[in-house]
């Protein structure tokens, strides 16, 4: 009875506190002017930028207005996106490899497939994004992607941690609240401290990965790896879990409070 009370109580919470938090973080911002809904180049500008590409000259797309467009398949390795709006832009199978997306806009857009290697993306908004079988191995990854669906994507020695020593923006992390993560690989992962609560990771691998001091109150872990994860602190409260998996979380948080499949 505890348990069903608690979950509760924390569905309530969802459906309030976070979502308030989150319309804080895009409060002031009308996302229907045409900076965030509009393009001011077209694919064709973006392809002759990548043709001058060389050695010593990066593509630079730092606070252009990109929403919208088509650039799926495209080769964007290394492009500069810092704050750049590629709000709902297709980017499904392009490849972003090692490209810097600081503080760029990308919600509701299509990372389908795409190839996110090495990739740089802090304080950046991606709410809704779809991810589903993205490789962002090694990337850093400390903006919000509530919301999120990142079904079977590689998230393999990435950096998904709070940054505990730059906390002027506030306390800077992966916001996965309510993503989909269902088979994504998460080995070797750092998620110390990142957001999970309501995530939906049933089948993820989190083989080696941290997630010390993580919240992940109310995620489905159903059929999770969790070898040779580190769990201490991990919030367990009304989440979803395997029989199987209580020694390897012995360390978590609430693991009493926890659903046990």
């Amino acid at each position: 009875m505890r348990q069903v009370l608690s979950f509760v109580l924390l569905c309530v919470a969802h459906l309030s506190a976070p979502s308030a938090r989150a319309q804080d973080m895009l409060q002031g911002v009308d996302l229907a002017q045409p900076a965030y809904s509009k393009a001011e180049l077209t694919r064709a500008d973006v392809e002759a930028a990548l043709r001058q590409r060389s050695n010593e000259r990066k593509v630079d797309l730092s606070g252009k207005s990109l929403n919208g467009l088509d650039l799926s398949g495209l080769d964007l390795h290394g492009v500069d996106f810092r704050a750049a709006r590629m709000n709902k832009t297709r980017l499904a199978g392009a490849r972003l490899d090692d490209s810097i997306l600081d503080q760029a806009w990308l919600i509701e857009a299509d990372l389908s497939g795409a190839s996110l290697k090495g990739a740089h993306a802090f304080a950046s908004q991606m709410q809704r994004m779809r991810a589903d079988g993205a490789d962002f191995a090694h990337a850093r990854l400390a903006g919000d992607l509530t919301g999120a669906s990142a079904r079977g994507a590689n998230f393999a020695d990435a950096d998904l941690s709070a940054d505990m020593k730059n906390q002027s923006m506030g306390l800077m992390r992966a916001v996965l609240r309510s993503a989909s993560l269902e088979g994504a690989r998460f080995h070797g992962a750092n998620l110390a401290s990142a957001d999970l609560r309501f995530a939906k990771a049933a089948r993820a691998d989190f083989t080696n990965a941290n997630l010390t001091g993580a919240d992940a109150a109310g995620a489905d872990f159903t059929d999770a790896n969790w070898a040779g994860a580190k769990t201490e602190g991990l919030d367990l409260d009304s989440a979803q879990i395997d029989s199987s998996a209580r020694g390897a979380l012995s360390d978590a948080q609430n693991l009493d409070r926890a659903r046990v499949k």
